[in-house]
């Protein structure tokens, strides 16, 4: 038999309990367990008037970007929506039914203020990773080091050729993005990464890189660079960068020098792909900072034509000198010289000659060097952590370094596919590291959620 037609009923008094209704196995139970915004009222106090109306509690808002990081919900007027309808959101935001959920403009007004003036979602990324090391997470013995291209919120129609004039100071009086453009020209991993002028500048966000890394169409893109620990991949510390290479190798520096001062953390070894194999890079990690280089070597000098390559010739460390495959010498000097010289030119390399007459009269100099008169070996002067890095590129714990790397790229296919942080919504090199730094911390909160689903068990200091 058919039931009788429903007829909503207004009740005088309502017993509703707003807790009972979001499910115990709900993400964001999962991950409320962690999230200590304790110290964001005294961390942000310095920047509110002692007057005036009250504002918006910043700890709401930062609650609602959470949920919007963590269940990849791009929009701001989305999210808005979300969390009025959502009744598990309104429980993570502590809003309750009748709380009113704040207009979309209160993000940006608040985030282009008192949010980047204090640094406060540097401070919010930091607390999650000083959570994951007091709950046993980060082992501080490995890391690994990678980044990945973000599309940039720009277009190339409206961009301008590198030769082409363009009044960035008209365009910063109107233009926030091209103001910190401004401000970042001399910045390591920024403006002053590279001399080389990309082929196009975004009108829009001037910061932004034009690429075609991807080996598919070029677009401007940003650079995330991620420091993890190996152990359960905890993202220890985030850097936004210009999408170059240069950029890229300096943000990891930065990262293990931060990690260094803000955690006490110093691995023992770090593994990287072979962009950070260069050999100022390898000679930084191992004479400057004692860290083992899990990285392959970035090597040009593998020929392929048929003739032996540098690796063909023997190197004396205790003469210093290479020894040919026909068993002849290459120096730097054949004869003492009455003023010292260090043989190294503004490349940072030394060169190492072959005797013309020992070539002429070698049967070998077809495979040698055909066309030179003599043979000539380039030695960097950081070739000691090249090599050194290629003999831990012969053990068995390189191989393990190898397969964990693994991880950063995981968390990178993560953040795109799930976080749904393939595209930025923020211009400028601060709406970058806005969204970056937001996206890092709601990746560690989500890592605790799943390997401690029991409840925290912070460990005694």
């Amino acid at each position: 038999m058919m039931g009788e037609r429903q007829v909503a009923q207004e009740a005088l008094f309502y017993e509703f309990s707003l807790d009972r209704h979001v499910p115990a196995d709900h993400w964001v139970r999962a991950i409320d367990r962690f999230v200590d915004l304790s110290e964001i009222r005294a961390h942000l106090r310095p920047f509110y008037s002692e007057t005036g109306r009250p504002s918006i509690d910043p700890e709401l808002m930062i609650r609602m970007l959470l949920i919007g990081y963590c269940f990849g919900i791009r929009s701001e007027r989305r999210l808005c929506e979300e969390v009025h309808l959502n009744l598990a959101y309104r429980w993570f935001c502590r809003l309750g039914l009748e709380g009113d959920v704040p207009d979309h403009s209160t993000f940006s007004k608040n985030r282009h203020g008192r949010f980047r003036d204090s640094d406060l979602l540097r401070e919010l990324f930091e607390t999650t990773v000083r959570r994951c090391i007091a709950e046993g997470l980060v082992g501080g013995e490995g890391f690994a080091v990678d980044a990945s291209l973000i599309k940039a919120d720009a277009n190339k129609q409206r961009s301008a050729e590198a030769s082409e004039p363009v009044d960035w100071d008209d365009l910063a009086r109107t233009r926030r993005s091209v103001r910190e453009y401004l401000d970042t020209l001399d910045a390591a991993a920024w403006g002053a990464a590279s001399e080389t002028k990309p082929k196009f500048v975004s009108r829009s966000d001037p910061a932004a890189q034009w690429t075609g890394a991807l080996k598919g169409h070029a677009f401007f893109a940003y650079a995330t660079n991620y420091l993890i620990d190996l152990d359960h991949a905890v993202i220890v510390d985030v850097e936004a960068s210009r999408a170059i290479r240069q950029a890229e190798v300096g943000s990891a520096r930065t990262m293990l020098d931060r990690t260094q001062d803000r955690f006490g953390l110093w691995p023992a070894r770090l593994a990287a792909d072979s962009a950070y194999g260069s050999a100022e890079n390898l000679a930084w990690l191992v004479h400057e900072r004692g860290i083992e280089p899990h990285i392959p070597v970035f090597d040009k000098s593998q020929r392929s034509d048929g003739t032996f390559s540098r690796s063909d010739f023997a190197y004396d460390h205790a003469r210093d000198l290479y020894t040919c495959p026909g068993g002849k010498e290459l120096r730097q000097y054949r004869r003492p010289l009455s003023v010292g010289r260090d043989g190294v030119d503004p490349e940072g390399f030394r060169r190492y000659r072959a005797s013309k007459f020992d070539c002429d009269a070698c049967s070998l100099k077809p495979r040698c060097c055909p066309s030179p008169p003599a043979r000539k070996i380039l030695r960097s002067i950081h070739e000691g952590a090249r090599d050194m890095a290629r003999d831990i590129a012969a053990t068995d714990a390189y191989v393990i370094s190898r397969r964990e790397r693994k991880k950063v790229e995981m968390l990178f296919a993560h953040l795109k596919r799930i976080l749904r942080l393939d595209r930025l919504r923020l211009r400028g090199p601060n709406g970058a590291r806005d969204e970056f730094h937001l996206a890092a911390a709601a990746q560690n909160l989500r890592k605790l959620a799943k390997l401690l689903p029991n409840g925290p068990q912070i460990r005694p200091a």
